[in-house]
């Protein structure tokens, strides 16, 4: 009949195994799914399409409140798009008033993409500050045959993109820990630096810091002034290991001291372990395959996986 074929037409689809970034949000998109499975079967029920009005994504309107939420997509502006290095971006979205997202630290939000008719969905750290006034930024590295990355190419200043969340995070407190251990390789800097500005912002909070950051030459290396002025607190130390560097000569020589060439191995690790001042509280951001061998060589140098955070 007409009326069962306009049910079937508003019935939610079962998520794609592509529109999961795999994150562990909660709720995951799955989650959002079987609720909103659950609502149609009920307005199905009563034969009331007005019950499967509750909770809908709002469309961009100069009314609707653009506030970030874990269960709908909410629209926002790109105001500025910047290249940072060959094949890596940081935008810049606009927040209506002044507002904030309110992040907690190192939390990440969930970008939703339509490529060749196919949604694809990943999550993302915003950099800026959690409570940073009428904007928020995302760094985003684009790779060559990723669908994300299609769509994010496509991106300029004034377009709309959907985001929901927030999820995860790291729930940290002022002086908590005498040394955070940042293990961060690529955009995995990203859940970093709102840790690091919090605390470079916090004059009551004396908190160590080493970060050391993995990239694969020094042209690689993300918001080198920004990391510049972070070394310079006295709790902040900066290290970097570039895999396809072969000598330090060539780098300024504000670099040569706090450098590495090769892989971050077990051995410099250790090393870099045995100098923290305090017993550190390791955080590591990367791919899974970095974040695996970090775990290991953690392991071996005695640090036990409660002192250990992976975003």
């Amino acid at each position: 009949t007409g009326n069962e074929h306009d049910w079937l037409a508003l019935k939610p689809q079962e998520p794609s195994p592509s529109q999961c970034c795999g994150s562990g949000c909660k709720p995951c998109i799955y989650d959002v799914y079987e609720k909103e499975l659950a609502q149609w079967e009920r307005a199905k029920a009563k034969q009331d399409k007005s019950l499967l009005l509750e909770n809908k994504e709002q469309p961009p309107s100069p009314f609707n409140n653009s506030e970030l939420n874990p269960d709908t997509f909410t629209a926002f502006n790109i105001s500025s798009v910047e290249q940072l290095t060959e094949d890596t971006y940081q935008y810049k979205f606009e927040l209506p008033g002044n507002s904030s997202l309110r992040l907690s630290l190192g939390q990440h939000i969930v970008l939703r993409g339509v490529v060749n008719g196919l949604e694809v969905q990943r999550a993302y750290t915003p950099i800026s500050p959690g409570n940073a006034e009428g904007y928020f930024e995302v760094l985003m590295k684009c790779y060559e045959a990723g669908l994300m990355s299609q769509y994010i190419k496509t991106w300029k200043k004034g377009d709309t993109v959907f985001w929901r969340g927030p999820f995860g995070g790291f729930p940290y407190r002022p002086n908590k820990h005498g040394e955070l251990l940042m293990l961060a390789s690529g955009t995995g800097l990203a859940p970093m630096l709102p840790i690091l500005q919090s605390i470079t912002d916090d004059e009551e909070d004396e908190t160590f810091v080493t970060l050391v950051g993995c990239f694969c030459t020094f042209d690689k290396i993300y918001l080198k002034s920004l990391l510049q002025d972070l070394a310079r607190y006295w709790n902040i130390r900066i290290f970097y290991v570039l895999s396809q560097e072969t000598s330090l000569e060539k780098l300024p020589w504000s670099y040569q001291e706090n450098t590495y060439t090769g892989r971050l191995n077990e051995d410099l690790l250790k090393m870099i372990i045995n100098s923290c001042r305090r017993k550190p509280f390791v955080l590591i951001c990367g791919s899974s395959a970095f974040s695996e061998d970090m775990s290991r060589y953690l392991k071996a140098a005695g640090i036990e996986e409660n002192s250990c955070f992976v975003f």
